[in-house]
């Protein structure tokens, strides 16, 4: 029986949702959201999300960009697996089918978290040439300390247990509970309607199940040892309030890539670009301007 999100139902009020359409390509059928004309701008949302992530962000960039935004697989609305599963690999060749079968060549690519990781695998791999990448609270180092083992590992043993992602999902539906938890593992604050999207989507254990395998199978540190290899101009725009990625990570990131760059962002936190669109919008199209 399938637990995921339905189109119908959770779906139904979707932001942009008039810009939404499914795509069939191999084993996925994707769920996309394509707004605005121009040079093409790839969004990647992070581990949990999806495109509701980028609500007011995407009609901002799709003034100056054709906008293309899917649902990475295991989330949203996004139905199938690649190839390899989620590995961070698998996931940059399916993303770079999916942009075949749109015939789309993204010139920027704008990743939160782990979809900077994504965007970067897939410059790194040549499956994309983008002029520029912007990662927001970019998670492209292995956690310090303990948490390189631990959480991995703690990973992998909420995959294997079946019981896991209807756990979260009913501890989701829990009233305020979602709330609680984005402002404790996020740092940030975020709108009620925002929040809302995320109680849907974590109330599905199919999506809590994608979430968690995606981060069973993520391997930083090969994508760690790649980073210096990187030849694309990489900004990383960073919360100084990020709860979930310290920002002393990404300036190693951004230390490591020949053409890396850092700006920190006082007072937000991993959802930098949902607390702050205007601004984060801002510094993407001046950075991309450069490009």
């Amino acid at each position: 029986m399938s637990h995921a999100p339905r189109w119908e139902r959770e779906g139904r009020d979707w932001p942009n949702r008039a810009h939404s359409r499914f795509v069939a390509r191999g084993p996925i059928r994707w769920h996309v959201q394509r707004m605005g004309a121009g040079p093409v701008l790839l969004l990647l949302h992070g581990t949990g999300a999806a495109t509701h992530s980028w609500r007011a962000l995407a009609p901002l960039l799709a003034e100056h960009f054709t906008v293309v935004a899917p649902d990475l697989p295991g989330h949203g609305f996004t139905a199938g697996r690649p190839r390899g599963g989620l590995a961070m690999p698998a996931m940059a060749r399916a993303i770079g089918e999916l942009a075949q079968a749109l015939e789309i060549a993204p010139e920027i690519v704008v990743g939160h978290s782990a979809g900077a990781a994504i965007a970067i695998r897939m410059a790194l791999d040549g499956v994309i040439d983008p002029k520029a990448i912007i990662g927001l609270d970019a998670a492209l180092l292995p956690f310090p300390g303990l948490g390189a083992i631990l959480f991995p590992s703690l990973a992998r043993l909420l995959f294997v247990n079946p019981f896991a992602p209807h756990l979260f999902a009913q501890l989701a539906r829990m009233p305020g509970e979602t709330g609680r938890f984005l402002a404790r593992s996020t740092g940030s604050r975020i709108d009620s309607a925002g929040v809302a999207f995320y109680e849907r989507l974590f109330s599905s254990p199919d999506h809590c199940a994608g979430a968690i395998r995606m981060m069973a199978e993520w391997d930083l540190d090969s994508l760690a040892r790649d980073l210096p290899r990187l030849r694309t101009p990489l900004l990383l725009l960073h919360g100084e309030a990020d709860a979930a990625v310290p920002l002393s990570s990404a300036r190693a990131a951004a230390a490591a890539v020949g053409d890396g760059r850092l700006v920190s962002l006082p007072g937000l936190g991993h959802l930098a670009h949902e607390e702050q669109p205007k601004a984060v919008a801002a510094m993407i199209l001046s950075f991309a301007g450069e490009r």
